[in-house]
C-alpha cells in the first residue's frame, strides 16, 4: 500500500488502480483540497484496506488484478455503506454495468478528472472558470479540465507537473515566465532544488519535440525564466 499524497487529510479516498502513476497524479491534484489518497494496486488489498483505513469513499478501477472492480463493489455493499465509485475506460462499458448493478454509487472516466472526483466527494473544487480554462497558442491547446495537451490535434501524454508547466507557459505565450512564478504555480511557493525547474523544462522540451540543445519553442531567458514561442504551423 502506498499513501500517495502529503496533504493534511480532511477526507480519505481509497483508490484501487493497477497504475501507480495514475494514482499519484490524482493524489497530487486532490492534496490541495485536503483529500488524502490511499493507493492499492489490486482488489484484494483494497478490500483489506477498507477495513483498516475507514475511507470516506472508495474509487476502484473496473479492471483490477486478483479481484475485479465490480466484485470489489459487490463485497463492499455486503459489508459496509462506504460509497463506491467505479473508474471506467472506453472499453469498460460491460464492467461499469456490472459494478452499478452491484451497488456502485457512480462511474467516472479513467484517467480520472480531479474535478469529477472532488464533486463526488462533496469537496469544493477550484472555480469553474479557472479549472475549465483551455489555453491555445499556435498549434498548442491545453485543457486542464480534461487533462489533455494537444499539438496540432495530436494528444501528448505528460506527467502532471509537466502538464501544469506547459499550461502555465502556453497561458503566457510570448511572455517571460519567471522561475518564481513557476515555483509558485507548481510547488506552491516552496522552492524546489536548484536544478529541478531546469530538469522539468528539459523533459518537457523532449516530450513536445523541442530540441533541448537548440530549443525553438521553450526559450531560456538567462537568470530570469522561460518564454514560450509557439510555432506558426504544425509541430516539427
Amino acid at each position: 500500500m502506498v499513501i500517495a499524497n502529503t496533504g493534511v487529510p480532511g477526507r480519505v479516498l481509497l483508490l484501487a488502480d493497477p497504475d501507480e502513476q495514475v494514482a499519484h497524479d490524482l493524489a497530487e491534484h486532490l492534496s490541495g483540497h485536503q483529500v488524502k489518497v490511499v493507493f492499492c494496486s489490486d482488489g484484494a488489498e483494497a478490500l483489506l484496506q477498507v477495513g483498516l483505513q475507514q475511507p470516506d469513499a472508495v474509487l476502484v478501477s473496473a479492471r483490477l488484478p486478483l479481484v475485479p472492480g465490480a466484485q470489489v463493489v459487490e463485497v463492499l455493499r455486503r459489508r459496509c455503506t462506504t460509497p463506491a465509485i467505479i473508474g471506467v475506460g472506453p472499453d469498460d462499458a460491460e464492467d461499469a454495468v456490472q459494478a452499478l448493478t452491484a451497488g456502485a454509487s457512480a462511474c467516472v472516466a479513467r484517467p480520472y478528472r480531479p474535478y469529477e472526483v472532488l464533486k463526488l466527494l462533496g469537496v469544493a473544487g477550484p472555480p469553474v472558470q479557472e479549472l475549465d480554462r483551455t489555453v491555445t497558442a499556435g498549434p498548442y491547446t491545453i485543457n486542464p479540465a480534461t487533462f489533455e495537451a494537444r499539438i496540432g490535434g495530436r494528444l501528448v501524454q505528460l506527467p502532471l507537473r509537466e502538464f501544469k508547466l506547459l499550461h502555465l507557459l502556453v497561458a503566457h505565450a510570448e511572455k517571460v515566465v519567471t522561475r518564481d512564478q513557476i515555483s509558485a504555480e507548481l510547488w506552491g511557493g516552496t522552492a524546489p532544488k536548484s536544478n529541478t525547474i531546469a530538469v522539468h523544462i528539459r523533459r518537457l522540451r523532449d516530450r513536445i519535440g523541442d530540441d533541448p540543445h537548440d530549443p525553438r519553442v521553450i526559450l531560456t531567458v538567462r537568470n530570469v525564466g522561460y518564454r514560450f514561442v509557439p510555432p506558426a504551423g504544425a509541430p516539427r
